[in-house]
């Protein structure tokens, strides 16, 4: 016969999730205008409170609702179901219509990330325009990350979590890959031998410096200013002027 004892069973049993600290984290999500972290959460409960445990109960009482417990990149926040985009369709209302500029820049900054401004160019082949940056900073899918380990120090690009959000992103880990890019019919079958879709890891980029504390960046976005030189491609962004 066992030795053990119900109350030893008890005690060696998971303890349940506080339900007062759900509504209190229901409530904070709910509230909130951005995605927030575990850290953001937890300065708003009761000390000890377990956040992981608390978000995954959230996300299994909410994994056949309306809207559900969505996890963009490191933070969490409240979105409508995926299935039922097309009920919602009709409400969405197009804000703004990015370029082929944007688009094929917002890709290369997607997938190359961190990355320059002059490296951006180097992969499209034509100059950027500050037209092009500044409708993707405005739109917040694009942020400025840090500086460049070369002389100049010049800022490098990439994505936020807000770009993760709008395209239904846990992490970077989820963009498409060459097989998915060319079902959707956005890769040609007759690709050059070698060619890959590269995997971003921004965060180990060992030549990239994080910003320093006021340091925005805006140094280097100034100039641009008076960059009226962009070529034909670049012109629909706003461009030159005669």
């Amino acid at each position: 016969m066992s030795n053990e004892t119900p109350q030893d069973e008890t005690a060696q049993a998971p303890l349940p999730v506080d339900a007062a600290q759900i509504r209190m984290v229901e409530a904070v999500l709910f509230a909130a205008e951005e995605p927030l972290d575990i850290a953001n959460i937890k300065d708003k409960l009761p000390e000890g409170a377990d956040v992981p445990a608390l978000l995954a109960a959230i996300d299994e009482a909410y994994a056949t609702a309306g809207f559900n417990l969505q996890k963009v990149g490191n933070k969490y926040a409240f979105r409508s179901a995926p299935d039922l985009a097309h009920v919602l369709q009709k409400h969405v209302v197009q804000q703004r219509r990015l370029s082929r500029a944007a688009l094929e820049t917002l890709a290369i900054v997607a997938y190359h990330q961190p990355v320059t401004r002059a490296e951006i160019e180097d992969i499209r082949g034509v100059s950027v325009s500050k037209g092009t940056l500044d409708v993707l900073l405005e739109s917040a899918w694009v942020k400025i990350r840090g500086r460049r380990r070369v002389p100049g120090r010049p800022v490098t690009y990439g994505t936020s979590d807000g770009f993760l959000l709008h395209f239904g992103l846990e992490t970077l880990k989820d963009l498409p890959g060459l097989d998915e890019l060319k079902a959707a019919g956005l890769l040609d079958d007759r690709l050059p031998p070698g060619f890959a879709v590269p995997a971003p890891d921004p965060d180990s980029d060992p030549t990239e410096d994080a910003l320093a504390e006021g340091d925005d960046g805006s140094d280097e976005l100034e100039p641009l200013e008076m960059d009226l030189t962009e070529g034909a491609p670049e012109t629909e962004e706003g461009g030159a002027s005669a």
